[in-house]
């Protein structure tokens, strides 16, 4: 008996135990629920409940010099269907669908379409039906359904270009539209983040089968700044309108004066407007041709030819090489180690003054300045114009080259060589330039000091003098004045009234017996000049044609373009 007591105590005991340590594991979970994790659940709990979406904010407009919009915002009308909470449609409903579908030609009462139809109806939420309404569409369904609960006109906005081609490699354009919108070219990537603005939230209460009770907004989108560019949308339009399509290359306007670039022009170009959709791969693909993205004016380099001699000349003269007065004969090519190097004109120009061989672009001057220069001296020189360094403006940009024996022996593993200093005074061998920076270079010849490349209007104006003694630089003035007088760009000196001084470059990419194999194979044609009309504010001008065989084309593109500025000009004046 005393025995089976205490079984049944031990029981009770273990019973108890066991009761209080269930007790104790439920209450610590409890309390590791409803007190340690507590935010867990109320944040999953107003998921159950709450919606926040984001708001777009509008982004901010691209403007040339006068405010014209390069990028700006377009509204977009769309159709949405909103839902009222009915299981099914009703006949009224399926009727307005149907006078739809008839001023549309789209098909909402069958297929996918009805289904994403009901599936908001039932939950009151709201679909697209259409977008991007055009305004005759818009007037009818605005007219016939006024005040329908179920029809209801949304407006949106859209980036929008509006000059399509023209400056696009300035302006550039957006990308992964579908996602968040960002710059993905020029000043579009550049400023996207004050462009895009802040974007803006609002919360929704919704009922367990996900209709909508109430809306709140939380925070207010901000628009994005404004970008005003020193682009000048006339001017761009003249140049896009007189460069020749089969080619490509660019054409710069430049203002020497304050560093203000007036238009940039690059070819081949695109149409940002077809990036806001998505885009077929046959189109990308056909996009890849030519490498249309390249801003061939500042983030390429080129051989700048006979321009370069400008550099030469202005070495040769103040060390004492040659003399302003000094005249020379030119029989066609000249000697150096055993070896003919060919002028240009390979009959020979004869006996002509130093000016006359910077006007007919005579080579076999320089290739004796080249035998008597020192290649270290001539590329200080360079440096002095600005040549082998970025101009600092505010796009991605290549630095060009400027070759010297410090570079050769580091990139190249070998000396300097003699006779290479002959095809560096020419603007060959290994010297490459940047269309911005011979734009500054030539605009440094007139003004007397090199002033940094703007493209934003409220860009300091940052000048440093041109180390080049005066004497010097009016030498230059006027062997690029004798150019066009009855040097290889006299054809642009036809446009009467404009005060014009030019340079003119076919510059060899390749060797010459390569010429007839392919395009590829021909030489760029340069021309670059310094114009004033009237009394506004003269510019400079840089024309590069890629692969065009001669400068006459890009002289003939030069001419071209003053007798429609001058047009241009002409009918502001009357205005």
């Amino acid at each position: 008996m005393y025995l089976s007591r205490i079984a049944v105590n031990k029981k009770i005991i273990s019973i108890v135990c066991v009761t209080l340590a269930a007790f104790f594991v439920i209450s610590a979970r409890l309390f590791y629920l409803q007190i340690c994790c507590v935010d867990y659940f109320s944040l999953r709990s107003e998921k159950n409940f709450i919606r926040r979406e984001a708001v777009d904010s509008l982004r901010g407009n691209i403007r040339d010099i006068h405010g014209n919009f390069l990028a700006t915002n377009r509204p977009v009308a769309c159709l949405l269907w909103q839902g009222t909470g009915n299981w099914r449609l009703s006949e009224e409903q399926q009727k307005a669908l149907q006078l739809i579908e008839g001023l549309t030609n789209n098909c909402f009462t069958d297929g996918e379409a009805v289904k994403k139809i009901i599936k908001a109806e039932k939950k009151k939420q709201k679909v697209v039906l259409l977008s991007d309404i055009d305004f005759t569409l818009l007037s009818k369904l605005s007219e016939i359904f006024p005040t329908h609960e179920n029809i209801i006109i949304d407006m949106q906005f859209k980036r929008f270009y509006p000059y399509g081609r023209s400056a696009c490699h300035v302006v550039g354009y957006l990308g992964n539209i579908h996602v968040f919108a960002h710059g993905q070219l020029g000043l579009e990537k550049i400023f996207d983040t004050s462009l895009c603005g802040k974007k803006g939230s609002n919360q929704h209460i919704v009922n367990s089968v996900g209709q909508r009770i109430s809306q709140e907004n939380l925070e207010k989108a901000l628009s994005g700044d404004d970008v005003q560019t020193t682009i000048d949308i006339d001017m761009q339009l003249l140049c896009e309108k007189v460069f020749p399509e089969k080619y490509q290359g660019c054409f710069i306007l430049f203002n020497p004066l304050d560093g203000a670039v007036v238009s940039v022009a690059s070819r081949p170009n695109f149409d940002p407007n077809i990036f806001l959709d998505p885009i077929s791969f046959v189109t990308w693909q056909t996009l890849q041709e030519g490498n249309p993205f390249l801003n061939r004016a500042f983030d390429a380099h080129y051989p700048s030819g006979s321009i370069f001699k400008l550099v030469t000349i202005s070495a040769a003269l103040e060390q004492g090489f040659v003399a302003p007065d000094m005249v020379w004969d030119c029989k066609g090519y000249t000697l150096f180690g055993k070896r003919k190097y060919w002028c240009a004109h390979r009959c020979g120009h004869g006996e002509i003054t130093i000016k006359q061989a910077l006007a007919q672009s005579c080579n076999t001057l320089f290739f004796e300045i080249g035998k008597q220069v020192d290649i270290d001296l001539l590329a200080q020189y360079a440096y002095k114009f600005g040549l082998g360094a970025k101009t600092n403006i505010i796009f991605p940009e290549k630095s060009g080259l400027v070759p010297n024996r410090a570079w050769k022996m580091n990139c190249k593993g070998e000396r300097w060589w003699p006779g290479e200093t002959l095809s560096v005074t020419i603007g060959q061998s290994f010297s490459l330039a940047t269309p911005i920076q011979v734009a500054r270079m030539i605009g440094g010849i007139f003004t007397g000091h090199l002033v940094s490349p703007r493209l934003l209007l409220n860009e300091p104006i940052i000048t440093t003098a041109l180390d080049i003694q005066s004497a010097t630089i009016n030498f230059l003035k006027k062997s690029m004045k004798m150019v066009v007088r009855h040097g290889t760009g006299r054809s642009v000196r036809e446009v009467k009234d404009i005060k014009i001084y030019a340079k003119t470059s076919t510059a060899q990419t390749s060797d010459f017996n390569k010429r007839k194999l392919d395009q590829k194979y021909l030489e760029h044609g340069w021309f670059v000049g310094y114009f004033q009309y009237k009394d506004y504010d003269p510019l400079v001008m840089v024309l590069l044609i890629e692969h065009a065989g001669t400068a006459q084309v890009a002289t003939k593109v030069a001419k071209n373009f003053l007798v429609e500025y001058k047009k241009y000009r002409d009918i502001l004046y009357e205005a």
